[in-house]
């Protein structure tokens, strides 16, 4: 896991009120955890809910202008702030581009998106490309059943849930 990657927790969709406000869209449980994103240049001074999405200010962005222009401005913090995981807990940020084999040990391809269709996540997978063009995807339940390990170098994908 690249421990100082960084993550995205949020992404501003536009300005709330004349006084340096924006509306964020939320990837995370809860913003308040974290101060300061995008490596120290933005620091939260606060954030409530909001009717379309939630109201945050920041200490750096004072008027409607400053706000607006942070439109599609992603919130983001080091992986090594995130806290730990229990077992069998993961961040999609740490599955994202990693290397998928079989349980046989096939070579599958990488993991290129993660999906939540309300039953649980869903990895997709995309095989190598030939001739310069992307390769045939398939998707897979992020379960026990269809991936049985999963670790910092590689996920491991059941036989049965390879296409």
């Amino acid at each position: 896991m690249a421990i100082d990657r960084p993550v995205t927790l949020a992404v501003v969709i536009g300005a709330h009120g004349v006084t340096g406000e924006v509306r964020l869209k939320v990837f995370a449980e809860d913003l308040s955890a974290h101060r300061s994103f995008n490596g120290g240049a933005l620091t939260l001074k606060s954030v409530r809910p909001g009717n379309n999405g939630a109201i945050a200010r920041f200490a750096e962005v004072t008027d409607r202008n400053a706000a607006e222009a942070m439109r599609g401005t992603e919130l983001t913090v080091p992986r090594s702030s995130l806290p730990p995981l229990g077992d069998g807990e993961y961040y999609h940020v740490d599955l994202l581009g990693l290397p998928a084999v079989s349980s046989e040990g096939e070579a599958l391809g990488k993991v290129i998106a993660i999906d939540n269709y309300g039953a649980g996540d869903v990895l997709e997978i995309e095989r190598p490309g030939e001739d310069d063009k992307p390769g045939k995807r398939f998707m897979v339940p992020m379960n026990p059943h269809a991936v049985p390990e999963w670790g910092a170098e590689s996920l491991v994908i059941a036989a049965d849930f390879v296409e």
